[in-house]
């Protein structure tokens, strides 16, 4: 009996499994709408950060703090991950015992229902931004072609990367019914140094500098200059992203094996 190709058998799971995911993301259009808005902080923020330009001493004009803001609403349309709330509801409510009996590794059915999400809350997003434009048409801008490929390939390695980060967390659930606790606490680092309450150009050097070795710059702070046109370094960007990928990988993979047999032995 012929083998299936498994480029043919990864490329049908993957598309059912996005399909279902999708259509099921579009059954809560309202939410939906309600979780974009839940992400206009940015947009707040904004206009203080302009007002704050036009008197003070920055190195962003008003126009470039208004598209950066505009960029890091966008990219966290794109990068916003739940996953670890759902993990924990999972260990703790015995479902994850249905997922295990599955010959598909659980971590792909929470992947493809976050990537699915993207594109339900798409025409949302693009909404507000056509009102942001018509409200402040000054700061309305195209990116070069180059530029939005890169910036684009860049917000999807940053999605993985905070996806990586949260259900590497959640791994915590096998060892206590609160692991979203980590996910809250870590939100004060990923507030402050991912660029979202401020670019990383009105820190202070020192902190600027730490912050760029962490891997939150790079999970909205990053992919927004990019997308902008503001300057960042491309390279070193790419590397420590790929760096924390991979050690996170390693870290889950490793928490994943002992949380099973954790697991188990807890009668599941």
């Amino acid at each position: 009996m012929n083998q299936q190709n498994p480029l043919k058998k990864a490329w049908r799971i993957a598309s059912t499994l996005l399909s279902v995911y999708y259509a099921y993301m579009l059954e809560y259009r309202a939410e939906l709408l309600f979780w974009v808005l839940s992400g206009s902080l940015p947009i707040i923020l904004m206009g203080i950060w302009i007002q704050a330009a036009r008197t003070g001493d920055f190195t962003l004009t008003p126009v470039e703090f208004a598209r950066y803001f505009l960029a890091v609403f966008l990219v966290r349309q794109f990068t916003v991950v739940w996953v670890i709330w759902e993990f924990e509801r999972e260990v703790v409510e015995g479902k994850l015992s249905f997922r295990l009996l599955q010959p598909l590794n659980p971590i792909w059915h929470h992947f493809a229902s976050h990537f699915a999400e993207r594109f339900a809350r798409l025409p949302f997003a693009f909404i507000l931004v056509a009102l942001f434009f018509w409200l402040y048409p000054q700061a309305f801008w195209i990116p070069d072609i180059g530029q939005l490929i890169l910036a684009l390939v860049v917000i999807v390695l940053a999605f993985a990367l905070r996806f990586l980060i949260q259900y590497t967390l959640s791994m915590a659930a096998f060892w206590t019914e609160r692991a979203s606790s980590l996910e809250q606490f870590g939100f004060l680092f990923y507030l402050f140094l991912s660029g979202i309450i401020a670019p990383l150009e009105v820190f202070p050097p020192v902190v600027r500098e730490i912050a760029l070795w962490t891997p939150y710059p790079y999970l909205i702070y990053f992919p927004a200059n990019l997308l902008v046109g503001l300057p960042v370094d491309v390279g070193r960007g790419l590397l420590v992203m790929l760096g924390w990928s991979v050690g996170l990988y390693v870290l889950y993979r490793w928490l994943w094996r002992k949380g099973l047999r954790q697991y188990s032995g807890m009668g599941a």
